[in-house]
């Protein structure tokens, strides 16, 4: 608390220059790691699709900085890492320590997100810390890149709980956890340079914090991490302040749990008074046999994202000065709060849900700040092949079509707000795979919601099968309930998956899985965005255009539109 306290007096007498300079190079460093990690990974997931985060913390593992990649791995960093601190204090770390930790049931997210921070030390005294999460294309489990029948969170691969590790004597070189984990993976070349990547990004982190400290002191960088977390506090609760009072009710559902056909409910309340806000999901539905299981961590960012998305402007610093308004409950056993040892590996659904009964809530209390649904979900696939002994996996994250805005149209064909990967080039999976080969890839016309401003479209990606005996898996959602437009807009055209055999086409439910063959053409077709605002508002030039551009077909025009082309 002493500590506390003087660290308090110090930022009062902080340079306003020096600050501005400090602040603004803690940002670039951590937009520097996040380009140094996905740049020297091994994956597609992450070298390709950028399925990857990282951030700075300040000694107390409070988020000062972060790079602008995956909301959803970003929120709840902090409260990972003070997992691993409760296990292992800080004051206990040495230079060249490190915390990894990737246990949904221990704070973490799901078994593929890895979570890695690792102690800045300046002259013997403990600064901040540097961390990263990844996406891991393998780490085990009862089926390569996904398993879609786990029985529990056992079943989905290799759990390390928060652990503190040396890396020179428990990763460098043939380090017994680098071997241990290799040894429980497929793909060991690619998933252990991912791993490497991760700290290869921690250090550079490391590097500029020290650079700062060497030319501004410690104590002064300290200071400066403390009043930049307090900047962002003082802006996001004066955004509140304007909001009025009141606590309004939304909710969505995922389409089922693969099981049966029952719709998956999750049900939001968000209350403001004053300058805070929470977020209860009292009221959601049961947790599942499924890993549809949204841990308590996800569901924290997915609310997180949503109300920073909605309620704050885009110049405030993520970090956890945002976080300090925001309480977010949900009651324990539910489908966005499941207790052990539910499986978990598809808990972007739930959470995308949580996103969007937040939004609805939010709807009625700022309409001109939210956006229509969207695709709103991870659509991933793992399409993998063993041969001689060597697997071959490639796992992907697909996006659709945005909800459209107050403002403009939805964005088409990108993944959706929670996510925030790239597509895979066709060049980077021809040059990594030799089991299948695309053949598809486009837009997908009229698969938007339309109103004053349409939903964004969705898009198609057509495989050709190469060889016999290729492992197929996905977990996806909007194949029933379609993405919703507000406000007088039309709901976005649904999700689809389909494998032709032999000229017969087999319908693919969102959480499946088959075995394919030599010469299966697989097509997945991703939803399209809602609408925003009364279809007979748009300005008819705006639906001309897109039928110029081949979005809309002259057909749709007039029959939505009542405009001829």
């Amino acid at each position: 608390m002493l500590e506390r306290l003087a660290l308090a007096e110090r930022t009062q007498l902080l340079d306003p220059v020096d600050h501005a300079v400090i602040s603004q190079g803690l940002i670039a460093a951590a937009r520097e790691m996040g380009v140094k990690l996905i740049r020297s990974a091994y994956s597609t997931i992450i070298r390709e699709a950028a399925d990857a985060s990282a951030a700075l913390f300040d000694r107390d593992g409070n988020v000062v900085a972060q790079a602008e990649l995956i909301p959803m791995q970003l929120g709840p960093m902090s409260e990972i890492f003070r997992s691993c601190a409760a296990v292992y204090p800080v004051e206990s770390l040495e230079d060249g320590d490190f915390y990894i930790t990737n246990d949904p049931y221990s704070g973490g997210q799901h078994l593929q997100d890895v979570f890695i921070y690792s102690p800045i030390f300046v002259e013997g005294e403990l600064v901040a810390f540097a961390g990263t999460v990844a996406h891991h294309l393998d780490l085990g489990g009862g089926n390569p890149g996904l398993t879609t029948e786990a029985v529990d969170v056992h079943a989905e691969g290799l759990i390390i709980p928060p652990t503190r590790y040396s890396f020179a004597r428990d990763w460098e070189g043939r380090g017994p956890l680098r071997r241990l984990i290799a040894a429980n993976i497929r793909v060991p070349d690619q998933t252990i340079g991912d791993f490497d990547a991760q700290f290869a990004a921690n250090a550079v982190g490391a590097e500029r914090v020290r650079q700062l400290c060497q030319r501004y002191g410690a104590e002064t960088v300290r200071a400066s991490m403390s009043e930049l977390i307090d900047y962002s506090e003082r802006r996001f609760r004066a955004a509140l302040a304007e909001i009025p009072d009141g606590t309004y009710h939304g909710q969505d559902a995922v389409d089922d749990d693969g099981l049966s056909d029952t719709p998956l409910t999750v049900k939001a309340a968000v209350t403001i008074k004053g300058d805070s806000i929470s977020v209860d999901f009292d009221g959601t539905c049961a947790q599942v046999r499924r890993n549809l299981n949204c841990p308590f961590a996800s569901t924290i960012s997915a609310a997180l994202t949503a109300i920073k998305a909605s309620l704050t402007s885009a110049d405030i610093p993520f970090n956890e000065g945002v976080k300090r308004p925001i309480k977010i409950t949900a009651p324990p056993g539910c489908l966005v709060n499941p207790t052990y040892p539910a499986p978990v590996r598809a808990r972007m659904e739930a959470a995308y849900r949580s996103f969007n009964a937040v939004l609805k809530a939010l709807a009625q209390v700022a309409p001109d700040r939210v956006i229509a649904g969207g695709n709103d979900t991870t659509l991933v696939t793992s399409i993998s092949h063993l041969n001689a002994g060597k697997y071959r996996v490639y796992l992907e994250v697909y996006g659709g079509g945005y909800g459209a805005s107050p403002r403009q149209d939805g964005c088409d064909a990108v993944d959706s707000p929670l996510s925030n990967c790239t597509n895979t080039p066709v060049e980077a999976t021809d040059m990594d795979f030799e089991h299948f080969r695309l053949t598809g890839y486009g837009l997908i016309p009229d698969s938007c919601g339309h109103g004053r401003h349409r939903g964004g479209l969705g898009f198609f990606r057509r495989f050709e099968v190469l060889k016999d005996q290729v492992n197929f898996a996905i977990y996806a959602d909007r194949f029933r309930l379609a993405p919703y437009g507000l406000f007088g807009g039309s709901d976005g055209q649904r999700a689809r998956c389909e494998v032709v055999r032999g000229g017969k086409t087999i319908p693919v439910k969102s959480k499946d899985g088959m075995e394919l063959r030599k010469g299966d053409i697989l097509t997945l077709y991703t939803a399209g965005g809602g609408g925003f605002g009364p279809i007979a508002e748009r300005d008819p030039n705006a639906v001309l255009r897109d039928v110029r551009q081949g979005y809309l077909t002259a057909e749709t025009a007039r029959r939505v539109y009542g405009v001829s082309a």
